[in-house]
């Protein structure tokens, strides 16, 4: 699983500390590890280099759909890369990351939404350190 860093986005957690709970979250299943995609490298190209064809995305809804087309469009082109989109859940297309945390950091229960280690280090209120080694 790739982690990035997008610079228009504001994080909760540092790259080291997502890729932290990645490997967490997916400890037990087998053939699953966290790497990070180094800055300003296409995903297309790191896909390639980590000796794969496929690029394998979620979706929640049609907006999602009409962003990640183009970009499959645009994989496939470059590094013949081709991208498989799996439709997630219908009760969770409202979700975002910014509303999760947003409830979260209002009280609210976002425990249905995130994965056991997700939740305890969003609701800790600290930062992960030491907590999140696996």
């Amino acid at each position: 699983m790739a982690v990035s860093h997008n610079s228009q986005k504001r994080y909760r957690f540092s790259l080291e500390e997502r890729l932290a709970l990645v490997e967490q979250t997916f400890a037990q299943v087998e053939g699953v590890r966290a790497v990070a995609l180094p800055e300003g490298k296409l995903l297309a190209e790191f896909v390639r280099e980590q000796g794969s064809s496929v690029l394998l995305k979620g979706l929640r809804n049609t907006v999602d759909f009409e962003y990640e087309a183009p970009m499959a469009s645009m994989n496939r082109h470059l590094s013949q890369v081709e991208t498989v989109f799996l439709v997630g859940d219908p009760r969770f297309n409202h979700l975002s990351s910014s509303m999760i945390k947003e409830v979260a950091s209002l009280g609210g229960d976002v425990s249905p939404f995130l994965p056991e280690p997700v939740l305890r280090a969003l609701c800790s209120g600290d930062e992960l350190g030491s907590s999140v080694v696996s």
